[in-house]
């Protein structure tokens, strides 16, 4: 997917996820450099850029490995 195809109105920063997901820039490109959240291709130009979809499946996820790790823990 390339940055033509998307609504600009509709790309985030990493800080800006971050923010989004209550979490830090560090988090989100950590998840990055894992493939977790992949930025939209920009090629060198500019800062990462993510979809907002993608943040927000990302950070349904991380909500989910939270909840199901302080159930097993709590459990023990």
């Amino acid at each position: 997917m390339t940055l033509t195809e998307i609504d600009p109105q509709d790309l985030v920063t990493a800080t800006e996820a971050a923010l989004l997901m209550g979490v830090t820039a560090r988090a989100v490109r950590f998840w990055t450099s894992k493939g977790l959240l992949v930025p939209v291709d920009l090629g060198d130009k500019g800062p990462r850029l993510y979809r907002i979809q993608d943040v927000t499946k990302a950070e349904l996820a991380s909500k989910r490995r939270l909840a199901t790790r302080s159930r097993s823990q709590s459990a023990a």
